[in-house]
């Protein structure tokens, strides 16, 4: 019983985080370089809607790819925070679009990274990941989705 608990918790995680992402890649589509953004987030929320089904050796590599794109990408964006001084490493000002992109390829790396630790167990996911997984939606997700929704107006691009 405790383990289906645990499992019907790590599918509505990962429902949540697949919507998060396909939140992300359609707001993209306005962007001047979304042709790098769109494909990070819509591999995380394929690989986290599908992942919570069923885990393919194609899952697999899309997660991969996922998650070599969001260290490129999180690496692109900090150095380009650093080099012109816009926010700076720490800052949560999501109003700004370097710490919008730092924070959305740190949340696809963080996502794939436990997606990878999950589909070595399938059928149970482990504590690790499981605890992983609901930290990610309550105190990062949880966060962005409002503030997309009450400050869709206020931001920068």
């Amino acid at each position: 019983m405790a383990m289906s608990r645990s499992r019907n918790l790590f599918v509505i995680c990962s429902v949540l985080m697949g919507s998060l992402f396909a939140y992300s890649a359609s707001v993209q589509l306005n962007d001047p370089d979304w042709y790098v953004w769109f494909p990070l987030y819509s591999c995380a929320c394929i690989v986290n809607l599908t992942n919570s089904i069923t885990t393919t050796k194609l899952n697999r590599q899309i997660a991969k790819l996922a998650l070599w794109l969001g260290m490129f990408l999180f690496a692109k964006v900090v150095v380009e925070d650093f080099v012109n001084g816009i926010s700076g490493f720490l800052s949560m000002d999501l109003s700004e679009r370097v710490v919008r992109e730092k924070t959305g390829s740190l949340l696809v790396i963080i996502s794939m990274i436990l997606r990878l630790g999950q589909s070595s167990a399938p059928d149970e996911p482990s504590r690790l990941v499981n605890y992983g997984m609901i930290f990610l939606v309550f105190f990062c997700c949880i966060p962005s989705l409002l503030f997309f929704v009450v400050h869709r107006r206020e931001m920068k691009f």
